[in-house]
């Protein structure tokens, strides 16, 4: 897989979600392996998996993080949208509520 940079995420977002082509976007300070994590504003992430092995835990996201949200005390990530493959980018992708926290050492 190619390196998924922020110019790439910028293109998927402004054909697939124009309405928000204006938001800032920058990568994560700390972005997993099985995904590449963008800030999209202040308020979302766009999650896109580095290869498609880790395609089906964007699929699970979108399914069951509502259902989990439900059940939880704490808030989670919320769904968004789903983005879908493209000449930019060939796997389906997520754009995702932010909540603000800190990343864990392990």
């Amino acid at each position: 897989m190619a390196e998924i940079t922020t110019d790439i995420v910028r293109r998927l977002i402004e054909t697939q979600f124009p309405a928000w082509s204006g938001l800032e976007i920058r990568p994560v300070a700390k972005s997993g392996h099985d995904n590449r994590t963008f800030h999209l504003g202040s308020t979302m992430t766009v999650r896109l998996p580095s290869g498609k092995d880790y395609v089906p835990q964007v699929e699970k996201g979108v399914q069951w993080l509502p259902y989990l949200a439900k059940h939880l005390s704490l808030p989670i990530s919320k769904s968004l949208a789903m983005g879908h493959p493209n000449d930019a980018y060939p796997f389906v992708w997520s754009v995702n509520s932010y909540i603000e926290g800190e990343t864990t050492n392990e």
